[in-house]
């Protein structure tokens, strides 16, 4: 669990799906089916303004009774942006994942946006190191390993 994100990010196919701030909800949402993600995140110019999510899908537009072709992004989005480096370990996004109640975390590297840690991505991780960890111990238990 001290494995550091960069590691995961490495095993990712390195797209970072963003839209800009210009957009709608109904495009929004378009551009997040198109790549079967669960958020985009919302670029002013270079800079990071914000996230775009399917629970704000759900909360702020589907809740708020507001037409998704006629929003602009920029009213439902969240805008204070939680980012992490890509130095923080996996247990510490796990810990971040819980204590925020977020499901994506934007990876920034000195100032510079370098990906997205999702929930999927370390659950998937974390069943992957499980797996390899019981298969070693089969290894091992079966005589197969030398120590």
């Amino acid at each position: 669990m001290n494995t550091s994100i960069a590691t995961l990010l490495e095993q990712k196919s390195g797209a970072i799906f963003t839209i800009p701030s210009t957009v709608t909800v109904a495009e929004a949402v378009k551009e997040m089916n198109d790549h079967k993600v669960g958020s985009v995140l919302v670029m002013d110019g270079g800079r990071l303004a914000g996230i775009f999510t399917e629970r704000d899908v759900l909360r702020r537009v589907v809740g708020g009774g507001l037409d998704p072709r006629q929003t602009p992004i920029t009213a439902v989005m969240t805008a204070q942006v939680l980012t992490v480096e890509p130095t923080i370990t996996v247990q510490e996004v796990m810990d971040l994942f819980t204590q925020k109640r977020c499901r994506h975390l934007p990876v920034v590297d000195g100032g510079r946006l370098v990906g997205v840690i999702s929930i999927g991505d370390v659950s998937r991780w974390v069943a992957n190191m499980h797996r390899a960890e019981a298969e070693s111990l089969r290894q091992y238990i079966a005589g197969g390993l030398t120590t």
